[in-house]
């Protein structure tokens, strides 16, 4: 049983607050489908995707599989331009909820480049906690300080794994 959609006339579609269409949404995700999966083709054909002395060559399945993947990207913008949906997949008040995580979030990967990773996480996790979370200052600071640390011994020091560091690790010595 196909669930009847309520249709909107011309004045509603361009009053209602709607950022992205359905139909934008499928034709761009469709699009970088088809990008990723052409990119896929191209290094795997480079690589060699054919048949060799021993059976598949490295790139032998994932070209076969970047190929199913453009074809279906193809049949999805047609899908999508047939169809003509209108109708909202992103709404203004959906996309202030998103900002409110990836902005910051766009902020936090660029500040690992200049605090490195440790500084870079406690300001991100207390000002999530300070502002989001509405927790008092102290726990906040005393929280994303003591993660840190604790994610300092148990990455720098104990796995010895190095993850990129900032001026305060540079002058403690790391």
């Amino acid at each position: 049983m196909q669930i009847p959609e309520i249709e909107q006339t011309e004045e509603e579609r361009v009053a209602s607050p709607t950022v992205i269409t359905m139909r934008t949404a499928e034709i761009a995700v469709a699009i970088i489908l088809a990008l990723a999966s052409a990119s896929t083709i191209w290094s795997n054909y480079q690589l060699g995707a054919g048949w060799g002395g021993y059976g598949p060559e490295p790139g032998y399945f994932p070209l076969r599989l970047g190929v199913v993947v453009l074809i279906a990207s193809a049949f999805v913008v047609f899908h999508a331009i047939r169809e003509n949906n209108r109708n909202a997949f992103l709404e203004i008040e959906q996309a202030k909820l998103v900002a409110v995580i990836l902005v910051p979030l766009v902020v936090f990967i660029a500040a690992i480049g200049f605090l490195g990773i440790y500084v870079a996480s406690t300001l991100f996790i207390a000002a999530f906690m300070l502002f989001l979370g509405k927790f008092p200052w102290w726990k906040c600071g005393l929280v994303s300080i003591l993660m840190m640390l604790v994610f300092f011994y148990v990455f720098e020091i104990q796995f010895k794994v190095p993850l990129p560091k900032g001026p305060l690790e540079a002058m403690f010595g790391y």
